[in-house]
């Protein structure tokens, strides 16, 4: 199976499946001398972990990372800083109940991968999913903490805006919120009604799709390439690569469709310490190249796929049958996949920073 990497001078190349021994990630190409520490990748990863709320998955995984490679105490400080070499990083699975998936072994999962994995490979790992389980999104998040720390002056911050069609008010919006309820939501009000509304899709067995928005605040000017590295073309594909995202847009995105010349144009001013933009629907990104505008990014994640209702299928032998899935499963995956959104904001901003500086030196 290949590409299970991501990433050109910052390369992240992911390993494991849901329900095997381990999951793990190895960080190529991060520069030497970065003050690195398990806590600091540990904290990011609590934001993932499932079964830290009842709208989550109930699978109770610590998650606890372990360095393996590519750090040593500075000859000064004693701090441990990364050397340059590979970071190899893994994390146990210690709570699969793979029995939970005995009964659907030969039956494909409407909405999921068993299908077409079997088409390609000519097997595939009924327990969880394997490879193309969102348990793997773990390592993402890891790697992410890492390219956090090659970033400077750069913050990060994701949030859910909307639950099946319940969206939030954006007068509403305010970060700190986002650490106060159990959807990252930035509006409370919304938050609230979400509480209600996910009781009622989880105790009904079944599931509800959601958009995550990112947003990279203090990235200068100058970042992505054209024209074939654009900075929105890699983010797209990293936001597109993470497990059930079906749709990402970027600043106004679909939106811009219905919008004239005149409402599209991001105007500029002069200011004090530069161009200032009076809008932002590029969502700071122009020729794909950062504009020094914050960078917005939203993409749409569908309802979970493992249900309890019964769906209509056939099995790995042509016959046509019935399928319920059983097991622990999250009403609503979007709601880990923020974190998740973040990493790979970070990982990609990473990667442009490190290829920006390569080719200007700035």
């Amino acid at each position: 199976m290949s590409h299970n990497t991501l990433g050109h001078l910052f390369r992240v190349t992911t390993w494991g499946e849901s329900h095997g021994p381990a999951i793990g990630c190895v960080v190529d190409g991060c520069p030497p001398r970065i003050p690195l520490a398990e806590a600091e990748i540990q904290s990011f990863l609590d934001k993932r972990r499932p079964g830290t709320s009842r709208f989550t998955t109930q699978r109770q995984e610590p998650d606890a990372v372990r360095i393996l490679s590519g750090v040593f105490p500075d000859p000064d400080s004693g701090e441990q800083v990364t050397t340059g070499a590979p970071i190899s990083l893994v994390i146990d699975n210690l709570d699969q109940r793979s029995k939970d998936y005995s009964d659907i072994k030969d039956k494909f999962r409407p909405g999921h991968a068993d299908i077409t994995y079997d088409a390609k490979y000519g097997l595939r790992d009924y327990r969880g999913g394997g490879r193309s389980s969102a348990r793997e999104t773990a390592m993402r998040v890891a790697a992410g903490a890492i390219a956090r720390k090659i970033i400077p002056g750069v913050t990060i911050r994701g949030a859910l805006v909307q639950i099946g069609a319940r969206a939030i008010e954006r007068a509403n919006w305010d970060w700190a919120e986002t650490a106060r309820n159990p959807f990252f939501c930035p509006d409370p009000r919304a938050a609230a009604d979400w509480e209600d509304y996910l009781d009622e899709i989880r105790r009904a067995g079944s599931s509800i799709g959601a958009v995550v928005e990112v947003t990279a605040s203090g990235v200068p000017a100058g970042w992505g390439a054209p024209v074939y590295g654009k900075l929105d073309q890699d983010l797209a594909g990293a936001m597109m690569g993470i497990n059930a995202a079906k749709g990402v847009e970027i600043g106004a995105g679909f939106a811009a469709a219905a919008l004239s010349g005149e409402e599209n144009a991001d105007e500029i001013r002069m200011g004090p310490e530069g161009p200032v933009f009076l809008s932002n629907n590029a969502g700071g990104i122009l020729g794909g190249i950062s504009s020094g505008q914050d960078i917005v990014v939203r993409f749409a994640v569908k309802p979970t796929s493992s249900i309890l209702s019964p769906r209509r299928t056939i099995d790995r032998h042509g016959k046509e049958t019935e399928i319920s899935t059983r097991g622990r499963h999250d009403p609503c995956v979007s709601i880990r996949a923020v974190p998740v959104g973040e990493a790979m904001m970070a990982i990609v901003l990473a990667d442009h920073y490190l290829r920006h500086r390569a080719q200007t030196g700035a």
